[in-house]
């Protein structure tokens, strides 16, 4: 795009430079770039410094020219558009305060009572009928904005161009839908960025009887370039009073100016619009939510496939385990990793938060922690390799873990604690011991070069282990208060070398403290013991 002949888009204006800017496609998206120019381009209003990825109503100024940008897959032509193809542009225009030669006004906003509809009555109800019928069919948001326009054409004859503009969720003005009454009409129209503006800040309904002549739209650029001769111009009004856009209508024929009562009529139009819309939106929204609930679901299948399918068949042992998300995903996570020498790895860890990117991270932790148990000669090792392989990730989490390799032949465990709650260990004689309390490192994946320690743990006869993670003692009940570790090792106490009983009891024990206070964060329970 400049002024050089041999540009692709040649823009004739002294201050654009020869090649000014150029819109390139990058994986499959087009990309902004200035030239360096020497007025700049601007996207949207803001100069463009960096390239900029371009989305479906983005304006791009180049001096005193907008371009309009439209996702090339619905200018091919889609049977489903139905006349429009989202042609439309806002545009800035000069404001002025000179006397305004609008010829009528109605406020539309909420509480005023509604419109008094003054011109035949019978006119009025078969268009209103005829309105109420087909949005109250209408589901999707664009089916309701195409009823909507192809009534309107039936029922104002003169009108040559219509369209609607609504509010995106950063409050950011979109032409949605346009419609043109010939076919030979230009496709792309220009709205005015200061009428929308007007009849949203006012709330109030305009018609101009010639707007081409009309001082206060006398700047307004998108007027003149399509001699518009009258127009109307009313608000959408939400059941909360908010202003979600503007429908509009427009003739260039002068004969066929628009009346009072056809204002009238179009802002009830409007109004029963605004409801279609809103409840479009949401139904919308509903099936978003209900594919984003299908997608949730299938993730939890997903990271449930992860979790070991059953517990390891040592001679000699017994395994208890337990694994619930506070959500449909979660962020805790054990395993079971059977070694090429007969040992066994118990991994239980704990990816700070929980939810979707919690899971995500979880995820590449079991696939990390196998690969580096396989690659490397001691536990110790292993952590230090793996946090050192998460840590150049970069994703700004980190995670606890406490890694566990049982050896069967010697009877003995040997622990790496990274930043987790110990484990806790109930000897032969009924004490309680943390192996690794003393010995644990820093939570994966917050500085590289850590050196993890390993200890090593003789097993006697029913003797066992508790592993478990902050889920469990942090639950609260209804009075704020936690579970806590030491109501934990209490119970552990009481449960001689039986691990699914020691499991079960502190999993009903937890949800008695618990009460009716829902689960907040994810929770993992892995005990073993080794039999008389």
């Amino acid at each position: 795009m400049g002024r050089h002949p041999d540009c692709d888009v040649v823009v004739e204006v002294g201050a654009v430079s020869r090649y000014h800017a150029e819109i390139v496609k990058v994986e499959g998206a087009f990309e902004l770039n200035d030239l360096k120019s020497r007025n700049g381009t601007f996207l949207n209003n803001l100069m463009v410094a960096d390239p900029k990825k371009l989305k479906m109503g983005d304006v791009i100024k180049v001096c005193d020219v907008a371009f309009a940008y439209h996702e090339p897959k619905v200018l091919e032509g889609d049977p489903n558009v139905d006349g429009s193809a989202w042609s439309a542009v806002l545009v800035d225009d000069e404001d002025t305060t000179r006397t305004s030669t609008i010829m009528s006004k109605l406020n539309v906003s909420m509480g005023s009572g509604g419109v008094e509809l003054t011109a035949p009555p019978e006119v009025k109800l078969a268009a209103l009928v005829e309105i109420t019928q087909n949005l109250g069919k209408a589901l999707s948001l664009d089916e309701v904005l195409s009823k909507l326009l192809n009534s309107l054409f039936k029922i104002f004859y003169q009108a040559d161009r219509g369209l609607i503009v609504l509010r995106d969720e950063s409050g950011r003005l979109i032409p949605r839908w346009t419609k043109l009454r010939r076919d030979d009409d230009d496709g792309t129209i220009r709205i005015s960025r200061t009428i929308v503006n007007q009849v949203i800040d006012s709330k109030e309904a305009v018609l101009s009887a010639d707007a081409a002549s009309d001082e206060r739209f006398e700047m307004s650029q998108s007027i003149a370039d399509f001699r518009i001769r009258s127009m109307m111009c009313a608000p959408l009004i939400n059941g909360d009073g908010e202003a979600i856009g503007v429908l509009q209508i427009d003739a260039v024929d002068s004969r066929n100016r628009y009346q009072e009562e056809d204002l009238e009529l179009l802002v009830s139009i409007a109004s029963q619009a605004a409801i279609a819309i809103d409840n479009a939106r949401m139904h919308e929204q509903a099936l978003e939510q209900n594919s984003l609930q299908r997608d949730l679901e299938l993730a939890r299948e997903v990271q449930t496939s992860f979790l070991p399918a059953s517990a390891p068949d040592i001679t000699g042992y017994e395994f208890f385990d337990y694994y619930k998300p506070a959500n449909h995903v979660g962020g805790d996570y054990y395993d079971y990793i059977h070694l090429q020498d007969g040992r066994v790895a118990i991994v239980v860890a704990d990816v700070v938060g929980h939810g979707v990117a919690a899971a995500l991270l979880m995820a590449k932790l079991s696939a990390e922690t196998r690969f580096c148990l396989a690659n490397t000669p001691t536990p110790a090792a292993a952590v230090t390799q793996l946090n050192n392989r998460i840590t150049a990730l970069n994703v700004e989490r980190f995670i606890t873990m406490v890694l566990a390799v049982i050896d069967p032949h010697k009877n003995d465990v040997t622990i790496v604690n990274a930043g987790h709650m110990a484990p806790i260990m109930r000897k032969k004689n009924g004490d309680l011991a943390e192996p690794s309390e003393d010995s644990g490192g820093l939570p994966i994946g917050i500085t590289d070069g850590v050196d993890y320690e390993q200890i090593v743990v003789s097993v006697e006869p029913t003797e066992l282990l508790l592993f478990y993670t902050d889920g469990v003692n942090e639950s609260e009940n209804n009075s704020e208060e936690q579970y806590g570790i030491e109501r934990l090792k209490q119970l552990a106490i009481k449960f001689e070398g039986h691990p699914k009983i020691l499991g079960e009891h502190l999993l009903d024990d937890v949800r008695e403290f618990a009460g009716t206070t829902p689960q907040e964060d994810d929770m993992c329970v892995v005990c073993f013991a080794r039999l008389a």
